[in-house]
Formats: structure tokens, C-alpha cells, sequence
């Protein structure tokens, strides 16, 4: 996701329309102990995004990738990336944070342009912390569906198994947890 194309979906306004927080707003809260958050921007390869898209049992919109790494000192504190996706006719932003081992730390709401009474609770969003691409994903399995609510927890499902494979791929696959990668600080978005 493009950093206009967030600010476009950030701003949009709908009657049902919530932001929460901004890009960077999420981002503090995800790292709050970091000196430094730096974003890294790929355009997936043809074999990469078959790749992503097979472990993730889910179809990606975009062969543009961004993520953001925390940084204290030398330490990665964790990665997190923006999710948009349509729930059912409008728009959903979260950010996933995942530990540095690739496991979810949290999912943070961004926006939600459905009307709020499809939107899980917090409690919900919960359950997959500490979820890896190795565990099922699979909602009415290890995911607990939402009643009324099963298109946004069914795109909140596939949205983090897209993460968890991005993750994957692009960071386990090109050791951007071994030494600090030469990117924009996020703050120049």
C-alpha cells in the first residue's frame, strides 16, 4: 500500500467511516520503545508473490510491499505491516505487528468504513496474538468467527495469513532481521 493511497482511505469519509489512528500514530503505539522506524518498500517478483500468495491461502491485491521495522540500538524490536482490504463493498486499514520472530504482537485498527456493527471487538482482534504462519489461520478452527460479523472476521483472517507470508518471504527469506536495513525513516512519509 502507497502512502497516498493510506492517506486517501484515511481521509475518505462515509457515514459509517471510523479512523482511529494515523499511520503514524500506529506506528509509536506498535514500537513505543524505539529510537528509530524505518520502512522498507518491495515490488514482489512474479515467483515472490506466488510464493506469498501460496503460503497465505489468500490472493494479494498488489505487488508493492511495504513494512516497518522498530529499532532500538542494533535490536529489532519487531516488524509491522499496513493492511487494506474491502470487507464487504468498503474499506478496512490495520496494522499487524509482528515480533521479531514472525509471530503476531497485535493488530491495531487504522480505519473501518463498514458500518461499525461489523466491526469485532478488541477482545476478538486478540486472539491471534502470538499466531505464526504455522499455526492453521483458519477461521471456526483456531479463529473464532464474530456473529453478524463474518465478512470482516473472514478478511481479518486472510489479511494476517497475507502478513504473516509477507513476513515470510521478504523478511526471514532476505535476513532483514540480522542487520539494519538501509530505508527511508518512516517519518519522511
Amino acid at each position: 500500500m502507497t502512502a497516498g493511497a493510506l492517506a486517501a482511505l484515511l481521509v475518505a469519509t462515509a457515514a459509517s467511516a471510523k479512523v482511529f489512528h494515523s499511520q503514524q500514530e500506529a506506528l509509536a503505539l506498535a514500537f513505543p520503545d524505539a529510537e528509530r522506524i524505518e520502512s522498507d518498500t518491495t515490488l514482489l517478483s512474479e515467483e515472490q508473490l506466488a510464493r506469498v500468495a501460496a503460503a497465505a491461502r489468500a490472493k494479494l491485491d498488489t505487488r508493492i510491499a511495504r513494512f516497518y521495522v522498530g529499532w532500538k540500538g542494533d535490536r529489532v524490536l519487531g516488524y509491522a505491516f499496513i493492511d487494506v482490504h474491502t470487507v464487504r463493498t468498503l474499506p478496512e486499514a490495520f496494522l499487524v505487528v509482528l515480533s521479531p520472530d514472525g509471530r503476531v504482537s497485535s493488530l491495531r485498527v487504522l480505519a473501518f468504513h463498514e458500518p461499525l456493527d461489523y466491526m469485532p471487538t478488541k477482545r476478538w482482534y486478540e486472539q491471534f496474538d502470538g499466531k505464526s504462519l504455522e499455526d492453521p489461520l483458519r477461521l471456526g478452527r483456531d479463529v473464532h468467527g464474530v456473529a453478524g460479523a463474518t465478512l470482516s472476521a473472514r478478511a481479518v483472517t486472510k489479511s494476517v495469513r497475507r502478513v504473516l507470508a509477507l513476513h515470510q518471504i521478504l523478511v526471514r527469506g532476505n535476513a532483514h532481521a540480522a542487520a539494519p536495513p538501509a530505508t527511508e525513516a518512516a517519518s519522511s512519509d
